[in-house]
């Protein structure tokens, strides 16, 4: 079924929707929640979370790409729970990882002049090549595992920390050319 099809039911309130885009994007917000959490029933609740969000948010919203939105609704609540789950010295195996690589390339606290970096972060993307972004956004966003990032892409583990490696220290230039520094 198309985003268009998935929308429409929300738009007529369709309840039975809620199943049908558990069935389609299940799966995929399911691995979202466990790539941060690192807990399956954690995950399994923020798929239930993800689509009561989306239910509540679809009208008004129309979303053009659904999987897109889920995941993006299905990141944030997964990010929230862990905050809440860290507060109790529990928490995802892959974010530790993320956040260690991320040391010394994005300022910590963001200042007035810094408002504009998801303007920036999103134009760096944009100019990397296709590959180089699709490794970044899979460790970055969905934070994926080097062994599975390495495995998707039929690279070696290797090849993919020193591209990210790369691409890291490309975003760090980057982002002191657009004035924000570390």
């Amino acid at each position: 079924m198309s985003t268009e099809n998935f929308v429409q039911r929300f738009f007529d309130r369709d309840e039975t929707v809620l199943s049908a885009v558990a069935a389609q994007y299940g799966a995929y917000c399911r691995r979202i929640a466990n790539n941060i959490l690192g807990n399956e029933q954690d995950a399994e609740e923020c798929l239930n979370d993800t689509l009561t969000r989306a239910w509540n948010t679809i009208p008004p919203q129309k979303p053009q790409n659904l999987s897109a939105f889920l995941g993006k609704i299905t990141r944030h609540l997964a990010l929230d729970r862990l905050d809440h789950l860290t507060a109790q010295k529990r928490g995802g195996k892959e974010l530790c990882a993320v956040l260690e690589e991320w040391q010394g390339v994005l300022p910590t606290e963001l200042s007035a002049e810094h408002i504009d970096l998801k303007a920036t972060l999103n134009r760096f993307l944009c100019e990397l090549p296709t590959e180089r972004r699709r490794l970044f956004l899979q460790r970055y966003w969905y934070m994926l595992p080097i062994k599975e990032i390495a495995h998707c892409n039929r690279l070696r583990e290797s090849n993919v920390k020193m591209q990210l490696l790369r691409t890291r220290e490309a975003l760090k230039t980057y982002l002191e050319k657009e004035g924000i520094y570390v």
